[in-house]
């Protein structure tokens, strides 16, 4: 394993006389559990709106409900969405751009009925767009012609997959009873995303793919004239094509279009050339079109779970300000438009920047840090200062009290290299006994497709100040590295994966940094899989936590949604003609090779895994008689949003790797109901 950072001392040598000393997991620690939940905010969406800024706000403790938020430097941050109505969409399941806020205009998508609402100064609610099994997502002003252009999800027959267009939703509010007052304006694709028209309202552009390609596989940006009806000419591709990922499509001030585009192996910046026009210029390849702003080894944009990310934006002087991916943690760049001079770096001491936007010489994003929440935070483009105007967290917590996040590198299978964020146990007012190792939890991201999170986690600081170790591992297959080290994964899901996380576990065992006899490993969603296809196939874990894993792949296929039904055939093989490899992969197959403790965790409402998944594993695991528990979660869907279901989930953790581990947590924790044989008698097979 290679450390690019050293770790930091556990204590000093003068002060180790006066630390309670307890075993490894059962300290005491100044990182409370409910703070996993209390007076936490999930944000997102960071805007500007003139010289207001707006986001979006998840509330734990009201049940995860989102609510625009708009700040003033006059006066401060207040909900101007209505009380009671949840900002989201569910357009691919997991929504985002689920507002648009200019001036006095306020549109939000109603979670509850999927509807499009606007919202008055008085936060009353008028809706926009009929009732019916329609989503929307992504709005685009068009102003000259009193509309909004953004993403329809079509739910409304029976048995067919949901179709998905552009399309036009008059402001006047006369499609709320109409239907056919929401006017169709691009089709034929099996996906759309990221409608953005031009300064001048002339043109419209956008990215369209189809199965079986997730976005980030191919995509194609096309430009369209606004004819003067508001109907569209045809469809120009300017960038992209099945086999190149290409995103985020925006104009600058002066009306030529750029987008990240992955043409040489890394996503970065390009200027479409003639300015994107569909009547400027020679039709040629889309790629010739490409002029490259700022070529380097990182990646401007991810992998588009959610609509409406932000990762470049316009400053006043027309130079681009840009948060670009390398070696595990984002960094702010700005970008001459011309290509001409290099990029250059502005410093801050954030690790995760999101949805950037700039106003003059101002900056707004999402920000983060190992020892900072996420927060909403207002950049000076001047001199680097900046100030936090919303935290995800009240929380005040003592950096020095937190466990430092270390890069780390270390072999794989074939010879490669993998990568990770270690945490050490960290405390300072406590030790372990001498010669005792610590536990080890090794996590990894969902997606698979996405990377590790690098700011503060209070779940990740909860078990290492506890004196657990923590290994969240960017796996082949994320992104943040480049095309090469993202493919590796193709074809191989449940093999690159699980070795890496292997590699990893036993990388720092081998060093002697962590106990090899207790070696846990835990993951939601796609890392949910990896965790029980590591428990199935292989002989390294002693315990494994899903949070709504996958556990039956052909059934992920057969029940999952739209944007993610044709994901696995790339990440594993065609079905049904690849049936053995879906066979053969799956843990649910393989439950018999589960030999050690096992605790699920569920949401009921889940859409993207459904429960079913869960309660086969525990099913089979019943059946094999290994020790495990499950806790299912009424009206929680694909992560839990619930303040009292995120205190549950991480109080049944901790409880859990307590019962196998052998240690006793130091808080109060409810009874945690494990059925099936003892812990002593379940671990790695010889």
């Amino acid at each position: 394993m290679t450390e690019r950072s050293a770790p930091a001392p556990f204590a000093a040598a003068d002060e180790a006389a006066a630390l309670v000393v307890g075993p490894y997991g059962s300290w005491s620690s100044p990182v409370a559990l409910d703070l996993v939940a209390a007076g936490f905010v999930r944000l997102a969406e960071t805007r500007w709106d003139g010289e207001a800024i707006t986001w979006l706000e998840g509330r734990a403790e009201d049940g995860g409900r989102q609510t625009v938020v708009r700040w003033t430097r006059a006066g401060g941050a207040r909900d101007v969405s209505p009380p009671g109505i949840n900002v989201r969409t569910r357009v691919h399941e997991y929504g985002g751009a689920a507002y648009l806020a200019a001036g006095d205009l306020l549109v939000i998508s109603d979670f509850a009925t999927g509807r499009l609402l606007r919202i008055g100064p008085d936060r009353a609610a008028t809706p926009l767009t009929p009732d019916g099994r329609w989503r929307y997502a992504d709005p685009c002003l068009d102003a000259a012609r009193n509309r909004l252009v953004c993403v329809r999800e079509d739910h409304s027959v029976e048995g067919r997959e949901a179709v998905n267009t552009l399309v036009a939703v008059p402001l006047d509010g006369s499609a709320a009873a109409d239907p056919a007052r929401v006017v169709e304006l691009a089709a034929g694709s099996d996906f759309v995303a990221a409608p953005r028209l031009s300064p001048d309202g002339g043109c419209l552009a956008w990215i369209r793919w189809n199965h079986p390609n997730m976005p980030w596989d191919g995509t194609e940006c096309v430009v369209a004239d606004v004819r003067s009806d508001g109907s569209l000419g045809a469809a120009t591709v300017v960038a992209g094509d099945r086999g190149t990922w290409v995103t985020q499509p925006v104009w600058s001030p002066d009306g030529v279009l750029h987008v990240s585009a992955e043409l040489d192996g890394w996503l970065n910046l390009y200027r479409v050339a003639d300015g994107g026009h569909p009547d400027a210029g020679a039709r040629h390849d889309s790629a010739v079109r490409l002029v490259p702003l700022a070529p380097m080894a990182a990646e401007f944009g991810g992998p588009e779970w959610n609509f409406g990310y932000a990762d470049y934006a316009f400053a006043s002087d027309g130079t681009i300000i840009a948060a670009g991916r390398s070696r595990g943690r984002d960094r702010l760049y700005r970008i001459d438009p011309t290509g001409v001079a290099g990029p250059a770096e502005i410093a801050l001491p954030f690790t995760e920047l999101d949805y950037v936007g700039v106003q003059g010489d101002r900056l707004v994003c999402l920000a983060a840090a190992p020892t900072a929440f996420r927060s909403v935070v207002l950049v000076s483009l001047v001199d680097g200062a900046f100030e936090v105007l919303r935290r995800a967290s009240g929380a005040m917590l003592d950096p020095a009290d937190l466990a430092t996040a270390e890069p780390v590198e270390f072999p794989t299978t074939g010879g490669r290299t993998a990568h990770g964020i270690l945490y050490r146990p960290h405390n300072r007012h406590a030790r372990a006994p001498d010669g005792e190792l610590p536990p080890l939890v090794v996590t990894s991201h969902g997606g698979p497709t996405s990377a590790a999170f690098t700011g503060l986690s209070i779940s990740l600081q909860v078990l290492a100040t506890r004196g657990i170790a923590v290994l969240d591992v960017d796996y082949g297959g994320s992104t943040g590295y480049g095309r090469d080290y993202r493919e590796r994964l193709q074809g191989s899901w449940g093999i690159v994966d699980v070795d890496d996380c292997v590699a990893g576990a036993r990388a720092l065992a081998d060093r002697g940094i962590v106990d090899p006899a207790r070696l846990a490993i835990e993951g939601g969603s796609a890392s949910g899989f990896t965790t029980l296809a590591a428990l199935a196939f292989r002989d390294v874990f002693r315990a494994g936590v899903s949070y709504f894993g996958i556990g039956n792949l052909a059934a992920f296929v057969a029940e999952t949604h739209k944007f993610e039904s044709r994901y696995l055939e790339g990440l594993v093989g065609p079905y049904p003609a690849a049936r053995d490899v879906y066979e053969a992969r799956s843990p649910i197959f393989h439950v018999d090779g589960i030999r050690c403790p096992v605790l699920v965790l569920q949401g009921l409402d889940d859409r993207v895994v459904p429960p079913s998944e869960a309660e086969r594993i525990v099913a089979a695991l019943r059946a094999n008689g290994i020790l495990h528990a499950y806790i299912p979660f009424e009206g929680e869907d694909h992560g839990f949003r619930k303040a009292s279901s995120m205190l549950r989930s991480i109080q049944a953790e901790l409880a859990f790797y307590g019962a196998v581990f052998g240690f006793v947590p130091a808080d109060a924790l409810p009874p945690l109901p494990l059925v099936g044989g003892p812990p002593e008698a379940s671990g790695p097979r010889a």
